[in-house]
Order: C-alpha cells, then structure tokens, then sequence
C-alpha cells in the first residue's frame, strides 16, 4: 500500500474531551466482532466522536479464562475532526489472533488477522453455498472453519455521493449454521487458501445479481464514459425515484390483478389444481420443447397449466418426499394431490419442494404445476435439469410429456426499472463504505450483464480496477478476473460467439494490467444453467493463481 495513512494525533491537546460509549462514539459496521484484519500492511481503523474529542484505540492479545489483562499489541489516541471523524493507524501485524480491540468504552472482540479478499459482481459471485449443495451436500455438511469468517454488505443503492458505512451487518464465521449464505465461490476459495497457508481469511461479499459493471464504478472513474455519468444522473432525483417506483408498482400490481381474475384454473367450481381434476379434454406438450408458451403472436404472456399424474410406490404413501422441477420459466406454483407445495418466483433457482407427510398416496398421484410468463421469454422447463420425486433412497422419474390448458391471455408484464442496474450507484453504496479497510486483493466475477454491449467491456474493466486502487490507495491491487463460463444451447450460435466474444474483452483487459489475472473458467459452463454449480474447481484455480502470483 503506498504510503502509511496519517498515524493519528498521539498526545492531543489537554483540552480534548475524552469520550466513551455513551457520548456519541460509533464504529462502522466492518470494525466489530470477529472481523479479520489484513496482515503485513499497516491498517486503517476509524469510526466518529464528537468534533475534537479524544479516542484512545488498545489492541490487545485477547486473554485467556485464567487472564486479566493480555499484553498490549497498540495503543494510540486520535482526536476527531470538525466533523466527528477520526482514525489511527495499526501498525503492520503478522497472521494471528484472536485479539481484543478497545476503542474508548467500546470492545472489539474475537479478531483475527489474516488475508482479506473483496469479493464481487453479480449471480455467480452472490450465488450462495445453498444453490450448490446438490454438488457438494456432503463436503459442506463436514466442514467448520472459525477461521473464515465472511462479511457480507447489504444489498443498497446511493445515487448521491460515496457512503461511509454500510447498513448493519456483521462477521460470520464458517459454521454450518452459516455456512449456506456463504457466495459459494468465496466459500471454496477461502477454504482452498486456508488449507493451503494456514492463514485466517476474512471475505467482504459485496455483490449484486443482475448488475452491470458500470453500477460498481465511481462517477469520477467513469469520467471517460459520459453516457454513463448521465444515466446515473437521470436518477439522482429521489423523488423521481419513488415516483417512478410507485408507478411501476401500481402498474405491476393491475397485471397480476387482471391474470388472477382472468385465470379460469384458479376460478372454476373444481379448482384444475385439485387432485379430483379431470384433465381428459386437455392437450398433450413437450414441458421442455416452449412450444404451447407461443401464441399466434408470439410469446404468450399469462398463465399456463400443466398436470401429470404419476405412480409412485405403496411405501411411498403418507411418507415425506421432496419434488424435483429443475429449472422453469418464469414463475411457478405446485400442487401435489390438490396440496400446495411451493412456488418460485423467478427462472434461475432450482425447484426443490417438499411434499408433506400425509400427502402422497400408493398409485396414482397427481403433479399440478401453473406456469406464469411475463411475455418476452418461451415459458419451458428447462432441459435436462433434474425432474422427479424423490422419497428416503428412492425416486421416480417424471415423464417429460404433460396435459396442458392456458389459463388467462396476458399482454407482457409491465417493464420494470431495476436502480440497482444504473451508474454508480453500488459503487457508493455498496464499494465506498469499504475503501478504508485493507484488503490482499479482489476477485471479480461478473459480465454477463454487459454481453449486449461487450465492444466495451475491457475499457470498463480497466477503468474500474483503476478507480478501485485509487480509492484503497493502492496502486498494485491484485485483481482476479473470472472468466465468464460456457452457456447456452450449441444450436445457438450467435448467442455462443456473443459469449465467445465477450471473453475475449475480458482476457484482453488482464492482459493489459500487470496486476490482473484471467482465471479460466469457460470449460465449467453449464449450457443450460447461467449458474453453474462447479464452484469448487472455480475456486481452486483462483487460488492457483493467487499463490504463483505471490500474493
């Protein structure tokens, strides 16, 4: 990190208030209990206090059941500015821990120091721990690490200024009651660098599904891209905002309103989700092929039903089991035997309903699934994902060719603006209130949002990785570019070579950096699945290049 930040008024002025708890002296949210702090590079630790006040910081060794007091590590005053705020400086500490840090009446307690790494973009770096288990549910289950500990920033816009503190939020360590919210790349990564070091490693997760990269970058890093600039400022109203949200919402709400009401399934005298239904006049689709989600205009927005009824085994009956749907497109509600069973609300998450105890029966049972689109995509289940019901060690496979009725004509759902999609503002929100805190590097997973506009994408990479060392102060931040993993069905082309070509960008911005790497990661893609589930080997070669980088 080049230069030392200002070690902070030792010895201030006699007349300075000395403050505690009580009298106006915060931390943010990233200083609190369990926090790892980055090892062999001076550390920054700040909060506020009255102007002028005095703070007194003591880092200490934490003591022991037997111990009273531990030896003292640092120990430094610091007088707040006009404003409140103040900061000291640690002095560079080697990996270790735990210790206790005093900052006037507060405690700190159970922090380690160790290797911090920002993690960020968007779904595949979010994506939690939870959604891969089908991989790797035996691994998980086995393993607890007190000495990874994940922070993870809330999920907020700001379009006026860089912020100072995220919303309260806290360390958690890897434990299994934790461990499913973990990203499950920084999971499998930090668990890879620990057993390769032995050195406690704290991840900020700051990312945001959906995000293009310019929403992650400063407005004055995007100075060259004033098209941007401008779009972030459309924004800056915040009652255009909630105007705006208003509307949308209003517009949204009399969409679903008119579907319910128009929805004969929901409607008819035997609901067509009942276990009595008679589906005997409906047709016969392919749930994989899209083709009944197409009207004479094209994509058909609304409701679509779809029933199978399928047998199961005598043991089966009164048991619980669990329905697997794989992936649908858009929205979807199941019943099974006229009981409602789940919903999601979205295509990506993987459907994993339970059916309760009581419910299944010996024969005959019936699967009932209502299909909602918005209109700009084939309603599908998608192919070759896992479709069936599994009880104890047994399953049944679910036929792919399911009776189908329409059940409401919709125009497209109303467009809906995304803020957290616009210039800047997770940048402010979401990356500022981080810049004080020393980090070893960052790993940057994102990219699938900025493919439509991909000529670009290596000046933007560039550009944020410049903003990002000007704001840590740091002109050889690492940063560790994952490469945007293969996707889509081989029969489209044009989508293949977009991806094809959207990875060169990113190759193309590592090779132009000294201090950034391409990890490779095409070969893990899923066609079928813009998640895909391998974040364990991901992680590995991340960690990989880590280490040969000598980071």
């Amino acid at each position: 990190m080049s230069g030392l930040r200002a070690i902070t008024l030792l010895c201030c002025m006699a007349c300075a208030l000395n403050v505690n708890a009580g009298e106006g002296l915060t931390l943010p949210s990233l200083i609190s209990d369990g926090m790892v702090l980055q090892r062999d590079m001076p550390v920054e630790i700040w909060g506020t206090a009255p102007a002028t006040s005095t703070v007194r910081v003591t880092l200490h060794e934490a003591a022991g059941a037997a111990e009273t007091t531990a030896p003292v590590l640092f120990e430094a005053d610091a007088t707040a500015d006009s404003d409140g705020r103040w900061s000291v400086t640690l002095p560079t500490l080697a990996a270790g821990g735990p210790y206790e840090m005093q900052v006037g009446d507060l405690t700190v307690k159970d922090i380690l120091v160790g290797d911090v790494w920002l993690c960020s973009g968007q779904s595949n770096m979010e994506l939690p721990v939870s959604r891969v288990m089908d991989m790797f549910a035996d691994e998980v289950g086995a393993y607890e690490n007190d000495r990874i500990r994940q922070f993870l920033v809330p999920k907020v816009t700001d379009f006026h200024a860089p912020q100072g503190d995220v919303q309260p939020t806290r360390w958690l360590p890897c434990t299994q009651e934790n461990v499913l919210a973990y990203s499950a790349l920084a999971y499998f990564f930090a668990k890879e660098l620990y057993a390769r070091t032995g050195v406690p490693v704290g991840i900020l997760l700051s990312a945001w599904g959906g995000t293009p990269i310019e929403s992650w970058i400063s407005e004055e890093g995007l100075a060259a891209f004033p098209g941007y600039v401008n779009a972030k400022r459309l924004y800056e109203d915040d009652g255009y905002r909630e105007r705006l949200r208003q509307v949308e919402g209003e517009g949204a709400e009399r969409w679903s309103a008119t579907l319910w009401a128009a929805d004969s399934g929901m409607h008819e005298s035997v609901p067509w989700y009942a276990a009595d239904y008679d589906d005997g006049d409906w047709g016969l689709v392919d749930v994989c092929s899209g083709d009944w989600g197409v009207g004479r205009s094209g994509v058909q927005g609304g409701s679509h039903w779809l029933r199978q009824e399928m047998d199961v085994p005598a043991s089966w009956a009164g048991r619980e089991a669990v329905l697997r749907l794989g992936c649908i497109v858009d929205a979807d509600s199941v019943w099974v035997n006229g009981v409602f069973v789940g919903s999601t609300a979205y295509q990506y998450p993987p459907r994993i309903y339970p059916v309760p105890a009581g419910v299944l029966r010996a024969g005959a049972n019936s699967i009932t699934v209502r299909v909602i689109s918005n209109g700009y995509e084939r309603p599908r289940f998608v192919a070759e994902k896992p479709y069936k019901i599994i009880c104890g060690d047994e399953e049944v496979g679910l036929a792919s060719q399911w009776r189908y009725r329409q059940g409401a004509e919709m125009p497209s759902a109303p467009e809906q603006t995304f803020f957290c999609y616009q210039p800047v503002c997770l940048y402010n929100a979401m990356i500022a209130p981080l810049v004080h805190y020393g980090v070893q590097g960052c790993v940057w997973y994102q990219g699938e949002s900025n493919v439509g506009r991909r000529s670009e994408y290596a000046d933007l990479l560039a550009a944020l990785m410049a903003d990002w060392r000007r704001a840590w102060d740091d002109a050889d931040l690492p940063f560790y570019i994952v490469e945007l993993a293969d996707y889509l069905h081989p029969s489209d082309t044009g989508g293949r070579q977009a991806w094809a070509e959207m990875r060169v960008e990113q190759a193309k911005a590592a090779e132009a950096d000294p201090q950034a790497w391409l990890i490779p990661n095409a070969d893990l893609g899923e066609w079928n699945d813009i998640h895909p589930l391998d974040k364990k080997t991901l992680a590995g070669r991340v960690v990989d290049r880590v280490l040969e980088s000598g980071r």
